[in-house]
């Protein structure tokens, strides 16, 4: 779907209380279904799967099943938050440092006034934690989720808890709070048109570089892909 598709229907279904677990996908994500049986089979339990990065819509071109455009997770949240203005939704934070967090939900909060910021809350803390967290949400009831945890925790334990949470729309955002409070700056429109905001991030956040030596991986694993699928197969 397109943005505004994707926007209408994730509107449709927080109306009619519908839960809907967003995963937007980028490449790391996906080499790491690629690599990781557990990973991958809970990366299919989410109801949506929007492509995050622009790899991915490269990637899917490629091998001829294009995606309708990308639909960032930062972009998704601003617009669903934008939805939820003249809808009195009420949305929860939950992720990242303490600091990020409370200045994330200050200017959140200021930029859309009708939404309620009904509770945040860092993403630091262990399973011994997770029931206090899972009750706390729970008695806001928020209709929205927004989720920035590490990436080896925050699908995971939105599977894990989302059933119990019963939130209508639960989103891992990623690194989206970091730019929204502040602490970094979204890429200039430049490096979005280059296919080239893992680059700008990088600077960034140099300590990054480990978790971005996945990437050429990717491109190598869709290029063979792709080899496979159109290679002609001899029969005997």
């Amino acid at each position: 779907m397109s943005m505004d598709e994707t926007v209408n229907y994730l509107t449709e279904a927080i109306e009619k209380r519908q839960q809907t677990h967003v995963i937007t996908a980028n490449p790391i994500m996906i080499m790491s279904a690629v690599e990781d049986a557990n990973y991958s089979a809970m990366i299919k339990q989410a109801d949506l799967i929007v492509p995050d990065g622009a790899g991915v819509v490269w990637a899917a071109k490629h091998v001829g099943h294009p995606v309708a455009e990308r639909v960032t997770g930062f972009d998704l949240l601003h617009r669903l938050l934008a939805q939820g203005e003249s809808r009195k939704w009420k949305a929860y934070l939950l992720g990242t440092s303490q600091e990020v967090i409370e200045a994330a939900a200050e200017k959140l909060q200021l930029q859309y006034p009708q939404v309620r910021i009904v509770g945040y809350r860092n993403g630091f803390f262990g399973p011994e934690q997770d029931e206090e967290v899972v009750e706390a949400i729970m008695h806001v009831a928020p209709d929205m989720l927004f989720v920035a945890r590490g990436a080896d925790t925050q699908e995971p334990w939105i599977v894990k808890f989302k059933q119990r949470l019963g939130v209508p729309l639960i989103m891992g955002v990623g690194g989206s709070f970091d730019v929204v409070s502040g602490k970094l700056k979204r890429a200039p429109m430049i490096y979005q048109k280059l296919r080239m905001e893992w680059f700008y991030r990088l600077l960034q956040e140099p300590k990054r570089y480990k978790r971005m030596l996945v990437l050429p991986k990717f491109v190598v694993r869709v290029l063979r892909d792709k080899e496979n699928v159109t290679k002609p197969r001899h029969t005997p």
